[in-house]
């Protein structure tokens, strides 16, 4: 594990390494209480490990019998890398992460450009924080190393059913786990979300399915039409009716990384379940030279079914004992690489208000202050996925070349100022544009963001009256459904 390195005058508002005593100015909460986080994915380990620095006991009980992350590359942006650094891991980012210098789509059937948009070191001067890409095993490997000397990790621990007024767990077992506090990390096919809601919450498929496999880039760099792929360290989107693909560079260029999207044939909502390789290279017959050549490179792919779900009304029990976090209650499409992003953000800023947490009748108000703040972007950023479904997917025809004509425009601004020109559109030109990536604003809103500022902004603005305040967590939940 790398060591932090020296803390900075404002542990909190940059993206600079603190030693884990500075994590939340130093505070740790006055009165410790023992915590369950059901769960052991990014979104559990991130959340136990800013519970335990905050100065509470936690365990987390995960059914498989094993800790390990299979899955693929995931894109680590700018306001979760920021986190990271921040609890000490941007050594380990650098050593097997990829920052991509740019990204570019392009259309289906012949590869010619659409659009492109400058990242590399420019993202960090913008935002504070680099953008990667990185193996989601590699990612998980480096939060458990954080987490688990601080937190109790409990595995081959199934969840069968809980009783969220005590609260207490009751595991495959028959063991049953008494806490003060539980927390649901369990994933798109959560157990606690049904405790939430009052019942099964089932699922809306969204009519696409993924395909996701990696390649030595080795084998890239034999083939002269592939080499640029791993040499220019851009993300490539390639856009068609239906479908699309995007992929990248990961662990230090030694991989490349694919995600096929394709129209859902009965595959399974899980990160693990087997593809077919001839079907995946049938979905995709006729498109770009590059992409047959690298379909052909894939002896064996996995494939996940993609389902959506509504924003809850709730995120907490009603007992005020339990509440959701990440995937559980917020599941996001891959259509816009935030669902990691998400999880933690969430873990980042109930990590920071439970270091204030001085007595029990706190609980259930800093719950619904954790919802107020986390709900409405959570909700935007699940929309604003959705919104790249449709984009990307558009048939050829009138819809389609406006959004190519949208997404050329932005990108010869982009190639001006990158050759150092003048840019001859403002900000507000670039507002909807068919490439999310190139709205300006939405990036400030989507990478700008400080999950722990949010946090300390509304201690600051509301910390006094939770002071033995009973009345602050309906009025929370009130404005919540207004």
């Amino acid at each position: 594990m790398a060591t932090p390195t020296a803390s900075t005058k404002q542990p909190v508002g940059g993206s600079e390494p603190i030693t884990p005593s500075q994590l939340f100015h130093g505070r740790r909460a006055p009165l410790a209480l023992n915590i369950v986080v059901v769960g052991c994915g990014l979104g559990g380990l991130s959340a136990a490990y800013t519970l335990a620095r905050a100065g509470h006991k936690v365990t987390i009980l995960e059914s498989a019998p094993a800790i390990g992350e299979i899955g693929a590359g995931i894109q680590v942006s700018p306001n979760l890398t920021r986190l990271l650094i921040r609890w000490g891991l941007g050594q380990r980012l650098k050593e097997v992460a990829v920052k991509p210098e740019a990204l570019t789509f392009r259309r289906w059937q012949d590869g010619q450009m659409v659009a492109w948009t400058k990242w590399g070191d420019s993202i960090e001067e913008e935002f504070g924080a680099p953008y990667y890409h990185i193996h989601r095993a590699d990612f998980h490997r480096m939060v458990y190393d954080l987490a688990e000397p601080h937190v109790n990790i409990r595995t081959n621990c199934r969840v069968v059913s809980l009783d969220p007024s005590k609260p207490s767990l009751t595991l495959e077992s028959g063991e049953v786990v008494y806490t003060d506090l539980i927390v649901g990390a369990d994933g798109v096919k959560s157990l606690t979300r049904e405790y939430v809601v009052g019942g099964p919450d089932k699922p809306t498929p969204t009519g696409d399915a993924a395909y996701r496999a990696i390649i030595p880039t080795e084998l890239l760099l034999k083939d002269p039409d592939l080499r640029p792929l791993v040499e220019k360290a851009e993300m490539v989107g390639w856009m068609g009716p239906g479908r699309h693909i995007m992929a990248y560079n990961i662990r230090a260029k030694k991989e490349y990384n694919l995600v096929m999207i394709h129209p859902d044939d009965g595959s399974e909502e899980s990160w693990t379940a087997e593809g077919s390789a001839e079907k995946m290279r049938a979905d995709f017959v006729g498109w770009d030279n590059r992409i047959q050549k690298l379909l052909a490179l894939i002896p064996s792919t996995l494939s996940w079914k993609l389902m959506d779900r509504a924003p809850l009304d709730t995120w907490v029990h009603k007992d005020g004992k339990l509440v959701l976090l990440g995937d559980s209650c917020h599941p996001m499409l891959p259509y816009r690489a935030q669902g990691s992003a998400m999880a933690v953000e969430d873990a980042a800023v109930l990590g920071n208000l439970f270091s204030h947490l001085s007595s029990r009748s706190q609980i259930t108000p800093l719950l619904y202050a954790y919802q107020s703040i986390r709900y409405t972007r959570t909700a935007n950023t699940q929309a604003s996925s959705r919104l790249n479904q449709r984009i990307f997917h558009l048939p050829d025809g009138p819809e389609q070349e406006e959004r190519d004509r949208q997404m050329r425009a932005a990108m010869e601004d982009a190639l001006r100022e990158a050759r150092g020109e003048r840019s001859q559109s403002p900000s507000s030109a670039l507002a909807g544009n068919a490439n999310q990536w190139a709205d300006k604003a939405k990036n400030m809103i989507q990478f700008g963001y400080d999950a722990d500022e949010e946090a300390e902004k509304w201690w600051r603005e509301n910390g006094e009256s939770i002071k033995g305040s009973q009345g602050l967590a309906s009025r929370l939940s009130d404005c919540l459904s207004m």
